[in-house]
């Protein structure tokens, strides 16, 4: 991976063997990256970037304005935290030794721990239930799929809610738990599809609407709504 400026623009090069066409994606982080088959001119990779300009800028908007300053949680009595979509307030309780429990529809936590480690007891909340639920629902959609994972594992993924990896591994980021839960099963059933299709190809896409028919309003709340997920 290099850098690749053209005009304005700051690009992420990649190159690889594999791809037989140049493609840009705009990053949840506002980062572009141009992907594109080793060996490509660079005047073409320019042309081709000039012949996207519109399209590129219209995506930076958008970016924009779904980074909005999302406020902080605090570890305060009655402050909301999602979990597949619904918000639970947040009850302090005295005890010393209560690390993070949901009870009876609202978080339960010690006031010691919540003014200590607040944050990452709700990360190691969610990344457990997250691993449990996700787990499920890779298993779920496995045969109707028609792929084999290698495993689940849920962690801090940055700007990625998921990803592949060696082995066919799938990567989920914790955060993915926060969405609701047909939003939360989209990307699961895309993690899913990309065991078959590296890229997002036309076969990409036809291959999770054969499993999710409403994919594609699954994908456009993802994109609208996601960042609300940011506050933790």
């Amino acid at each position: 991976m290099s850098a690749f400026q053209v005009d304005d623009l700051a690009f992420d090069l990649r190159l690889s063997r594999r791809r037989r066409t140049v493609q840009i994606t705009v990053d949840r982080g506002g980062e572009l990256v141009l992907a594109a088959p080793r060996g490509t001119d660079e005047e073409e990779l320019r042309r081709f970037v000039r012949e996207k300009r519109y399209w590129i800028y219209t995506k930076l908007a958008e970016k924009a304005q779904l980074q909005r300053a999302i406020p902080k949680k605090e570890f305060v009595d009655g402050e909301g935290f999602l979990y597949l979509g619904c918000s639970y307030r947040l009850k302090l309780v005295d005890d010393p030794a209560a690390s993070l429990k949901l009870v009876g529809g609202r978080f339960h936590l010690s006031r010691d721990l919540a003014a200590s480690e607040g944050r990452s007891q709700f990360v190691r909340w969610y990344t457990d239930h997250g691993y449990e639920w996700l787990s499920q629902k890779v298993s779920e959609y496995t045969p109707r799929m028609e792929v084999k994972p290698g495993g689940v594992k849920v962690q801090d993924l940055g700007y990625r809610w998921g990803s592949c990896g060696k082995g066919n591994w799938l990567y989920f980021h914790w955060k993915t738990i926060l969405l609701p839960r047909t939003v939360a099963e989209y990307v699961v059933i895309h993690e899913l599809a990309h065991l078959h299709e590296g890229h997002h190809t036309p076969a990409f896409w036809r291959r999770i609407e054969r499993a999710l028919p409403d994919f594609e309003r699954r994908k456009r709340w993802l994109a609208a709504h996601g960042m609300d997920a940011e506050g933790l």
